[in-house]
């Protein structure tokens, strides 16, 4: 792996703990203006000094996040269909990693689909975007869409599709938490972050997750609706990086939401790389 590479995972997964809080906002390329996400810009900005990585599409990125933000990018490039359609898992590459260069991406992510009608198109894309992020210095992430059929999202499901994601080469891997969760890190020999999925009925469960999730080997978060659509979201991301980051429990989770719903802290001050 050489510097590039190297500096790009670097600037996403933070040296002091090794972990990354990833801010998922590229919900709109397969669902469209979703709640609290109508406005990206508007959702993005408040959120953007907290988050270790914002992953969004080049579209948003372009008109709705400012030159000056230094938050690292991941760039969605993968895409092709929308909620209207019963498969979700027809995608194709359709954002170049030329684009993703002349972006200033810190990795591009795109989704596979294991066991669905386009598995195969969803595999060999990813071994394509392996071939050019390599050759690009840039990292791929690699997301282990199950699209509807959430009941799939048992550890031997996930434990196949991040292994098979590693050995096409995904640089990092986004899965779902599930039972027996440590079994899914062992069999994955790359960094794996656990998405959030749909809104959780509370900040609490959210919370509490994030904590299962780094407790049993997951190398951060990349959480979209369990933060902004929150009624309290920066005090919320807030919370979730005290446990990703300072291994937080979830009672002292809670006490951070609260204190920074009450009193809020300036953001900190980051330096455009």
């Amino acid at each position: 792996m050489d510097w590039g590479m190297r500096n790009r995972l670097a600037r996403m997964f933070q040296p002091a703990s090794g972990n990354s809080v990833m801010l998922a906002v590229d919900h709109g390329y397969f669902m469209g203006p979703t709640r609290r996400l109508e406005k990206p810009a508007e959702t993005i900005a408040p959120l953007a000094p907290y988050a270790d990585a914002l992953a969004l599409t080049r579209g948003v990125l372009r008109n709705c996040v400012p030159p000056t933000c230094a938050t690292p990018i991941v760039l969605r490039v993968s895409g092709g269909v929308t909620v209207l359609k019963e498969d979700l898992s027809d995608e194709a590459i359709t954002t170049g990693i030329a684009d993703a260069a002349r972006l200033n991406a810190c990795a591009v992510a795109l989704s596979v689909f294991v066991g669905a009608p386009h598995e195969h198109s969803s595999l060999v894309n990813l071994g394509t975007l392996v071939d050019q992020g390599e050759a690009a210095s840039i990292p791929v992430l690699a997301i282990t869409a199950v699209g509807k059929e959430l009941e799939k999202r048992d550890a031997r499901y996930l434990a196949l599709a991040c292994r098979v994601s590693a050995e096409l080469g995904a640089h990092v891997v986004k899965t779902y938490y599930c039972e027996d969760f440590g079994k899914v890190v062992e069999g994955c020999p790359v960094p794996l972050v656990v998405a959030g999925g749909p809104k959780l009925d509370s900040d609490r469960a959210a919370l509490e997750l994030a904590h299962h999730a780094i407790a049993d080997g997951a190398k951060g978060i990349d959480m979209g609706r369990n933060i902004w659509q929150s009624d309290h979201p920066v005090a919320m991301l807030k919370a979730l990086r005290s446990i990703v980051h300072e291994r937080a429990t979830v009672r002292e989770a809670l006490d951070v939401l609260e204190a920074e719903r009450a009193h809020p802290t300036p953001p900190p001050v980051r330096v455009a790389v």
